[in-house]
C-alpha cells in the first residue's frame, strides 16, 4: 500500500523512532537529546582540533587543547586535581599523559614537588599559542554565532539546561553504581 504524501512535519511524526532505548514520546526526546549531546561534543573535539592546527603544528585532541585553555584561564597555574574538577573527568593518568604532551610542545611548563604542589601554567609560547586560538575562534566561530538572531539567548539557556543535565547525570550515575549487580558466576 503506498503512503501517502504528507506535509513538512506531519512527515516527521508519521517516523517511527521507537527502539530498545525510547519507547514514549519522553523517551524518544530525550535519547534524541542525547544522541545530538554526542554529535556536538565530537564536532566540538574537531573543531577544537582543527583551531589549534591553525595556531601550531600539533597533533591535540580536543580535550587535550581543553587542558591548554582551561591552564590558562583566569592567568593562574593548576593542579592536575583542579584541571580534572575543571573539566569534570575522572581520568587522572589521561589527564597527566595530555600534559605530558603539552609539555613536549613547549606550551605549559610544569613547577612544584610532591603530591600535592605540582601545577602547570602555560608559558610563553602557550600564551602565544593561545591567543593565537583566540584570534582564530573569533573570526570563525564567534562571527557564524553572532550572525544568528537571538542566538545568544538560545546558547544561555542551552548552558544552563546542559549544566543541570550534568548534575542529574552525576546524581544517576552515582545511583547507578551503588545498586550495580555482582558479576554473575
Amino acid at each position: 500500500m503506498a503512503r501517502e504524501r504528507r506535509s513538512g512535519s506531519e512527515d516527521v511524526e508519521a517516523l517511527d523512532r521507537r527502539w530498545h532505548l525510547a519507547r514514549t514520546r519522553e523517551e524518544v526526546s530525550f535519547t534524541e537529546l542525547e544522541f545530538a549531546i554526542m554529535r556536538t561534543f565530537e564536532s566540538f573535539g574537531r573543531w577544537q582540533s582543527e583551531c589549534l592546527a591553525g595556531a601550531i603544528d600539533l597533533a591535540a585532541s580536543g580535550p587535550e587543547n581543553a587542558l591548554l585553555h582551561m591552564i590558562r584561564m583566569n592567568d593562574r597555574p593548576k593542579s592536575v586535581k583542579e584541571l580534572a574538577r575543571l573539566a569534570n573527568r575522572d581520568d587522572v593518568p589521561n589527564i597527566q599523559y595530555s600534559l605530558r604532551k603539552l609539555i613536549g610542545a613547549g606550551l605549559v611548563a610544569r613547577s612544584g614537588s610532591g603530591r600535592t604542589g605540582v601545577v602547570y601554567a602555560v608559558t610563553d609560547r602557550g600564551r602565544e599559542v593561545t591567543d593565537a586560538y583566540a584570534r582564530i575562534r573569533r573570526a570563525l566561530l564567534v562571527s557564524a554565532v553572532e550572525s544568528v538572531p537571538g542566538f545568544s539567548e538560545r546558547m544561555a539557556e542551552a548552558t544552563r539546561t546542559l549544566n543541570l543535565l550534568a548534575g542529574i547525570y552525576e546524581e544517576v550515575a552515582r545511583v547507578a553504581a551503588t545498586h550495580r549487580r555482582p558479576p554473575e558466576e
